[in-house]
């Protein structure tokens, strides 16, 4: 079934899939563009949390060639929805229609594949993967992220490039350490058994750190920084390099005016590696402020790693309430029958890729710069 033919309950379940607070827009200037820095081609990631982790595991299946590693926080297998709304809500967030089966995802991969539509068996063999889900997360089962593992595991060149975890007494959302001199308030946070809020978890866990690691085993820190954990490094020096950009001329269905990158001290000068991260529903700027950008433990990693964190941004609309990634075909024309939103041809996916192609883009030379 296409979104368009939803029925009024499949929408309002959608509504409720990542519900949280709604936050202050945060004061900007102007937007610059997005830079063209030189960054490394070889090492790129993708990590994402429940729409955001089920996205990235379309970019990572789209194009693995361009990927080294991903992460998927909370989500299940790739391709689940099969642009279907009520396959999304009924089999790829609850199980009430049964659980996906992996067979046929594998022959919808299969087909994807015959038409070039995806990326080669053999580039999708050599990617690094960590799948994480909370034991008590009631928005998306558990169940679901391994049968992703599962899914995974067919496809890797070995069992020791996957990393598959779930943390008991952790409901729907990412796990992060509170920093020592965190004065948010109480809706920055959700309770991590419970989720809610902004689906930023104080779980007392570093998922992110542990996520990097996994995705970056031979990566040292850089100079003599000690960002280990959230909490050891004040709140300007890990953010001193965030900044917001125009995704204005990256536009396509579902993107917010406004997206943000994270430029550690020493990558302006070309060849560190990106980490594009792609928030859940309902955990957008416009939703949740500056929580996901600032308080998941990406940055923290990033800038004693020397590594470029992107974290584009969705809006919320008719057909999208909640600002999810698009992950069932949202985004797609309405009058295809099967919308090729889990391909190279994904309107959001092929956007984001272009938001990469800039920051690996070199930049041109100054004049007068000698």
């Amino acid at each position: 079934m296409h979104p368009a033919t939803s029925t009024k309950r499949d929408l309002t379940a959608l509504m409720l899939f990542c519900m949280g607070l709604s936050a202050p827009l945060i004061a900007q200037a102007d937007n610059a563009e997005l830079p063209a820095l030189g960054a490394a081609a070889d090492q790129t990631s993708v990590v994402g949390l429940s729409a955001g982790g089920y996205m990235a595991n379309q970019l990572a299946v789209a194009w693995p060639e361009r990927f080294s590693g991903v992460g998927v926080l909370a989500a299940g297998p790739w391709g689940c929805a099969q642009g279907s709304l009520s396959l999304a809500l009924n089999q790829c967030m609850m199980t009430r229609r049964g659980a996906p089966s992996v067979d046929e995802l594998e022959a919808r991969h299969n087909r994807y594949m015959a038409q070039e539509q995806v990326g080669s068996a053999e580039a999708l063999s050599q990617l690094r993967v960590f799948v994480w889900h909370g034991e008590d997360d009631e928005v998306v089962e558990p169940e679901l992220s391994m049968l992703l593992a599962k899914q995974w595991e067919r496809w890797l060149a070995s069992p020791d490039q996957l990393r598959a975890e779930r943390s008991e007494n952790t409901g729907h959302g990412w796990p992060v350490r509170l920093p020592r001199d965190s004065t948010s308030g109480p809706q920055e946070w959700g309770n991590c058994r419970q989720g809610g809020g902004s689906y930023v978890l104080a779980c007392n866990e570093n998922l992110a750190n542990d996520m990097l690691d996994w995705l970056y085993p031979d990566r040292e820190r850089i100079g003599s920084g000690e960002h280990d954990s959230q909490e050891e490094s004040s709140a300007s020096e890990q953010h001193s390099g965030l900044m917001a950009f125009d995704q204005s001329e990256f536009a396509v269905k579902g993107l917010a005016d406004t997206g943000y990158v994270f430029i550690p001290e020493g990558c302006e000068a070309g060849n560190c590696p990106v980490t594009i991260a792609l928030h859940g529903c309902q955990m957008t700027q416009e939703a949740i402020g500056d929580t996901f950008v600032r308080h998941t433990g990406l940055n923290e990693w990033a800038a004693s790693h020397q590594q470029i964190v992107l974290y584009p941004q969705t809006e919320n609309s008719m057909a999208n309430p909640q600002g999810c990634w698009d992950w069932w075909g949202f985004a797609e024309s309405t009058w295809q029958l099967s919308p090729l939103h889990d391909t190279r041809e994904g309107t959001q996916s092929r956007a984001l890729m272009a938001m990469l192609d800039r920051l690996q883009e070199v930049p041109e030379e100054t004049p007068g710069n000698d």
